[in-house]
Formats: C-alpha cells, structure tokens, sequence
C-alpha cells in the first residue's frame, strides 16, 4: 500500500509551503524562517548520503518494505527532499516546544533547558517517526554492526543509527541557531 510514501510526500511539501506562508504574512519572522532552511539542509546532510547509499550500496542501510510508487530515481529525489522538508518542519516544531516552555529570550546564548528540549524533542520525534514508518509497513533501517537493534516494533526493526543523528542534529541547530540569531538581531 503506497498510500504512506503518498502521505508523507505531500504532507512534506506542505509543511515547505505553510513555511513560505507564515514568513510571507508576517506570522514568523526572518530568523524563524531562516531555521526552517536550517532544519532543511541539516536534514539534507543525512537523508542524502543514506538515500545515496540505499541505492548503491552492497550494505543498504535502509530497506522499503513496500514499494514506493516510482522507480528510482524519482522515489530516491522525492524522499530526498520532502524527508528535508519535514526535517526543517520538525526543528520549528522544537523551536516552538522552545518558545512556549523557556523564559524570554530564547537563542541568545547557551541554556541547558533549550538545548534539553531539542535533545528531548529530537529523540521522541525521530522514535514517533520509525514507529509510523514501521507500523506503516513503509520502510525500516537494517541491523549492522554499526546501526544495532533497539527493539522490534510491528515485526520490524527500530534502530540506534537514526537516533543518533537526531542527537547530534539538534546539537548542530541549536548553536547555528545562537549565533544566526546573534548576527541577525544583536549586531
């Protein structure tokens, strides 16, 4: 059932042209808009080397359980960027977790409670994503020596490799975050 892979693209570009929308009328700023592209192009740095190596390598790291509706290439570009876009679309939703539980002002210098909830909110949105993913029967990373299991879910593999990343990605965001914020409002 492809309806998933569907569902996903179309709720990925949707989320880039609700970005758009919401900077374009005012009800997010510069800064928030920058973050998106932020999100996207941090999310760039995985989808696309795992896409890559899903198409060309001996040891996949990922494996679709059911098909996607379109052979490769046009499935590999449409996970590429629609994955980015709900990458960028997930790091606003941290900022917003941000902005509605730290004091006033927020990304003007390090403080554990910001960098705790995009910590927190990286691991509990990437487990949401591999048990959708799984429970959708879309896809599932495979089990290496380097992406061990943490535990099945539906008959299907949930990993430490995509956890991983969403503990280092936030890291990464969260000081880009301070010192965009800082050239663009503080100078």
């Amino acid at each position: 059932m492809a309806f998933f892979y569907w569902f996903v693209w179309i709720i990925g570009i949707l989320i880039c042209i609700t970005a758009y929308f919401l900077f374009k009328t005012k009800k997010i700023d510069k800064f928030i808009w920058y973050l998106f592209w932020i999100g996207f192009f941090l999310g760039l740095c995985w989808e696309l080397p795992l896409s890559i190596a899903n198409e060309i390598s001996s040891l996949p790291p990922a494996r679709f359980i059911i098909p996607t509706p379109f052979p490769p290439p046009i499935s590999t570009i449409l996970i590429i960027i629609t994955h980015s876009f709900w990458d960028g679309g997930l790091f606003l939703l941290g900022v917003w977790f941000i902005q509605l539980l730290c004091k006033k002002p927020i990304f003007e210098r390090f403080k554990v409670s910001e960098f705790a909830i995009l910590i927190i909110y990286g691991q509990v949105s990437e487990l949401i994503v591999e048990l959708t993913s799984t429970l959708s029967n879309a896809w599932e990373y495979i089990v290496y020596w380097w992406n061990p299991l943490l535990f099945t879910f539906n008959g299907h593999n949930i990993t430490l490799l995509p956890q991983l990343i969403w503990l280092a990605a936030p890291l990464v965001f969260y000081f880009i975050a301070i010192r965009l914020k800082k050239r663009l409002f503080l100078k």
